[in-house]
């Protein structure tokens, strides 16, 4: 017993983080009443109870959401859809192209944080609302900037992303306020549709009303008049459910928020939080790269097959494989984000490891059939199709995984925190400067050529095979992810049972007898 001399001589929590509570069920020395330690799935009537909203408003309000996630990415890659007119007009090269998506991403990577610690800590419905009304504002004034102001397209460019900072670390925690267990994941699985589905239909939306105004900065005033729209549906139909409730036994106390160095120092010690975080990070970084390239590349293909015409200073670029590839990104979003669900979800029935597991599957899969798309493209240009159908389904299995990962390793009062920290890891190493990136390799590489379409294709294909290679890494992480899924996940479900109380930076002790009772003294103070 803890006040005996019968104590251990040194006696230690296995995480030296965290400790059990006095009494809790299940250790030596309980006193306390026995309960599951298991999380209680509610039904539809115990979530309504809670939540204080019916199922059918619930489900609206992730309706809601997926809208606006879809918008959102719908606005990121119109850009891309009409890439090779903006350089055209600017009169920039594929380094100044890139650094579009870089100065873009740079911004929300930046911003994230900053909503993050607000989002744990105030309405989050009200912060969305105020940072899609910014962003609307911003991306409208875009569309206005004369052709020699190059430098002020990318300082709108880097403002657009508080509005996806304000909505990407919050609207994933409000559905985690909303539903459980399986319910949760289907849920997260139709938000995160909109991901692929908005990429592929901001390729669409940018190359045909370019087509149909004949002048792309038409493609830019599409997404703020449907941000007005969003806006006006977050403020009359989102209501904030309250933090972790569902997650709680009845009887367990609420969880209150930590300091945010205290939750960055939680973090930083969760192994599955930031190993997962790494292998999302390469997912960033191989879908920012073909985001922006891809259309791009797929033209130098045709161009050199000699299927379609150069784009020559003052022509309008052809828009065929914007078109193309959007639809591609659209149809294998929707098939790998469900096929990734329910091959985890039938997994996870036998395999507590199945999540990550899927995940590293999925990126280990794509990494080849990427890089035989790149490797063809000179010969086939169906061939290189047919393989970036098959590689993006596989790379698409792992955005609701991930989200739902980081959902049940991480306690819900610092969940957007966590959202805010792994936009920024994955967005710093991944596709913040991955366009960038490849489009300073493909200019050195051109440099050391003869100038010709041939060395364009060249230099933009080789630069575009380092996606394959960080692909692997990537699945790499989520195999050790899996190493430490069980564990990470097990002490996040106590902690929200009040079952496990979390130890902060003075606690680093351990107890000794002294004078006929248990003492806790720091571990310097002991010399072994």
């Amino acid at each position: 017993m803890a006040g005996s001399d019968t104590a251990p001589f040194l006696s230690q929590a296995d995480d030296p983080d965290d400790g059990p509570v006095p009494g809790t069920p299940g250790l030596p020395g309980s006193t306390g009443n026995s309960k599951s330690e298991e999380p209680e799935v509610l039904d539809r009537e115990g979530l309504q109870r809670i939540t204080g909203l019916s199922p059918g408003h619930s489900a609206l309000i992730v309706g809601v959401l997926c809208y606006i996630n879809l918008l959102n990415y719908m606005d990121r890659f119109t850009v891309a859809g009409v890439l090779p007119d903006i350089e055209q007009f600017f009169d920039i090269g594929d380094s100044s192209s890139g650094l579009i998506q870089t100065v873009f991403i740079s911004s929300y990577m930046v911003l994230a944080p900053v909503f993050g610690y607000l989002g744990d800590r105030y309405n989050r419905k009200y912060l969305m609302c105020g940072g899609i009304a910014f962003w609307s504002l911003v991306t409208l004034g875009s569309s206005f900037i004369p052709r020699e102001r190059f430098w002020l397209l990318l300082l709108t460019r880097g403002l657009v992303g508080v509005g996806e900072a304000s909505y990407s670390t919050i609207a994933p925690t409000l559905i985690a306020d909303l539903f459980v267990a399986d319910q949760r994941s289907r849920m997260l699985s139709v938000f995160y549709f909109a991901i692929p589905v908005g990429s592929g239909l901001g390729y669409i939306a940018g190359s045909k009303v370019k087509d149909v105004a004949g002048d792309w900065h038409w493609a830019l005033r599409v997404t703020p008049g449907l941000g007005v729209v969003a806006v006006l549906l977050l403020f009359l139909v989102v209501r904030e459910p309250p933090r972790g409730a569902v997650e709680r036994h009845s009887d367990s106390p609420p969880l209150n928020p930590t300091s945010w160095w205290a939750d960055l120092r939680a973090l930083a010690r969760n192994p599955s939080f930031i190993l997962s975080s790494l292998g999302f990070t390469a997912v960033a970084f191989v879908t920012g790269s073909l985001a922006l390239w891809a259309p791009a590349f797929l033209l130098r293909s045709r161009v050199v097959l000699g299927e379609t015409p150069p784009c020559l200073p003052g022509d309008s670029c052809s828009s065929s494989d914007s078109l193309i590839f959007g639809f591609i990104t659209c149809l294998t979003g929707v098939l790998g984000v469900g096929l990734g669900v329910e091959i985890s979800r039938r997994l996870r029935r036998s395999n507590p490891r199945a999540d990550p597991l899927v995940c590293a599957a999925g990126l280990l899969g794509s990494a080849p059939f990427l890089f035989l798309s790149l490797a063809c493209a000179r010969g086939s240009i169906v061939a290189t199709y047919i393989f970036i159908f098959i590689g993006e389904t596989l790379l698409s299995m792992n955005w609701a995984i991930v989200a739902d990962i980081l959902l049940y390793v991480v306690i819900p009062t610092r969940r957007s925190t966590a959202e805010a920290f792994q936009i920024v890891l994955s967005h710093l190493l991944g596709d913040a400067g991955s366009p960038y990136l490849i489009g300073l390799i493909s200019d050195r590489l051109r440099r050391s050529w003869p100038p010709s379409f041939l060395s364009e294709f060249r230099a933009l294909q080789f630069s575009l095979m380092l996606c394959a290679f960080v692909g692997a890494l990537g699945g790499a992480a989520f195999l050790g992810t899996a190493i430490f899924i069980e564990g990470d996940r097990r002490r996040a479900q106590l902690h929200m049972q009040g079952l496990l109380r979390e130890a902060g930076p003075t606690d680093d002790r351990i107890v000794v007898p002294q004078r006929g009772r248990s003492t806790r003294v720091p571990v310097a103070s002991v010399l072994i």
